[in-house]
């Protein structure tokens, strides 16, 4: 994802905690899923979410001392990583009332802003558990994934994203004894953009060097960042989507520091391509194939089926290609096809497509350059964890999905158009004020054999 989630709130303190807190039971809300085969058909799974650690309340041990307030940790309380580590806990969360999370059945809504009885939150992220202290692990190779989602409340400079990461199962309870929380407090967050605000990584408190954010009063960046591969397959909202793969060179969590993390002018230089291969329908030249009214439309719910096919149609084999289809009332609606001068009529994610894509839009290939479809296929052979999340973006607006992007390049330009919201758009201090009922809704998530998790 091109931000990590940024959240304000105004008496509790959020971070990465590493040890649990008793001041609120941890309950994980329910939500249902279902794995398919072509032979047996769907089987319900007794899945749930867990909120992820960076939003929950960090404490002193057996108290309610803010170990992290505003932009800044409590100095006392956390002189170090690991000291504070061992003296902070991490909460249990009001799911409904502090974060705007429900559910009900297979279904969960994410709203934007939530005014609880002690704060304001923005914005939330979880995952998908098996158990009570493990993540599901989804191996995706030669299957595909499904999921129904609600975005027609979901304006400009939003983004109701479901995706996966290379997490590790239990959050990285057993590689880091200091994590005492685990996967059952959301812990051990990584993704292809190396996140510096994450507040613990690896057990340890990521406070050295650490900045404050100059957009958002109780965000900030440390020292490390924390890398891994990540299939984005669906970052949207009403006006537009994208779905998009971003390898790494480096199997599951890792830290990062300085030029690894690819800050910067260092963004091709680092472990993980950030840019990825994405494929966004009115980027790739059809402007009416989404949004409000067009053949995809986002004013109802509809279904979003990503298939991820081998060469050899086996789990093990290379991966080939990532394929979209829709449906809607009914009707299987096939992918849109790429139109953009020089290219072939593409419409799903390969090797192929990303060169293409990357020759005729000026970019750079850092799709190619870290191990493309290789290290992703590796990844998705080894096992993902599900995230969901609704978020607004303090360093791009959400530009890069939605608007023209970057913003000095003349728009006519192919690959500069993403979307038709305006490029004054999305500034998060306006959608927070103009649209806080704003949510997403996803539902109906089904896992299964090519073919067995939607009716065609």
């Amino acid at each position: 994802m091109i931000s990590t989630l940024l959240l304000s709130l105004s008496l509790l303190s959020l971070a990465r905690g590493q040890n649990v807190g008793t001041n609120t039971a941890e309950s994980h809300p329910q939500l249902r899923s279902q794995t398919c085969t072509k032979s047996g058909g769907c089987s319900t799974q007794s899945t749930s979410v867990v909120l992820d650690s960076n939003w929950r309340w960090l404490h002193n041990n057996g108290g309610s001392t803010n170990c992290y307030t505003g932009n800044a940790w409590d100095s006392t309380l956390c002189p170090d990583p690991t000291t504070c580590a061992k003296n902070c806990a991490l909460d249990g969360a009001d799911y409904p009332g502090t974060y705007g999370i429900t559910s009900t059945g297979d279904a969960l809504t994410l709203k934007f802003v939530t005014k609880g009885p002690y704060s304001t939150n923005i914005g939330s992220r979880v995952y998908l558990m098996a158990s009570d202290t493990q993540y599901k692990m989804f191996q995706l190779k030669n299957k595909e994934f499904t999921f129904d989602v609600d975005v027609s409340n979901l304006p400009c400079g939003l983004n109701g994203a479901l995706y996966f990461v290379e997490m590790d199962a239990d959050g990285g309870m057993s590689k880091y004894p200091s994590n005492k929380a685990g996967a059952k407090y959301g812990t051990g967050y990584c993704d292809a953009q190396c996140p510096h605000d994450i507040k613990f990584i690896n057990g340890e408190a990521n406070l050295l060097d650490w900045t404050p954010s100059g957009s958002d009063k109780n965000a900030g960046s440390g020292r490390y960042g924390t890398c891994c591969q990540e299939m984005d397959v669906w970052e949207a909202n009403s006006m537009a989507t994208a779905y998009t793969p971003h390898p790494c060179t480096v199997s599951g969590p890792t830290r990062c520091e300085g030029t690894q993390c690819g800050d910067g002018s260092d963004r091709h230089n680092g472990i993980c391509d950030k840019d990825g291969c994405d494929f966004n329908s009115y980027r790739m030249g059809n402007q009416t194939f989404y949004g409000k009214g067009a053949t995809v439309n986002t004013n109802s719910k509809f279904t979003v089926v990503t298939q991820f096919i081998t060469a050899d149609n086996t789990a093990t084999g290379a991966l080939k290609e990532i394929r979209r289809l829709y449906v809607q009332n009914g009707k299987v609606i096939q992918n849109s096809k790429s139109n953009i001068a020089g290219m072939s009529a593409y419409d799903s994610v390969t090797e192929n497509f990303c060169a293409a894509q990357k020759t005729a839009f000026g970019d750079t290939n850092d799709f190619k350059a870290k191990g493309g479809f290789t290290n992703m296929g590796n990844a998705l052979q080894k096992g993902m964890v599900l995230a969901l999340s609704i978020w607004d973006d303090h360093a791009a607006q959400m530009l890069w999905l939605d608007s023209s992007y970057p913003l000095d390049k003349d728009p006519s330009q192919p690959g500069v158009a993403r979307g038709a919201c305006a490029t004054t758009s999305g500034k998060p201090s306006d959608v927070e004020s103009q649209s806080p009922n704003a949510s997403v809704t996803f539902s109906n998530i089904k896992f299964g054999d090519i073919g067995s998790t939607y009716s065609s």
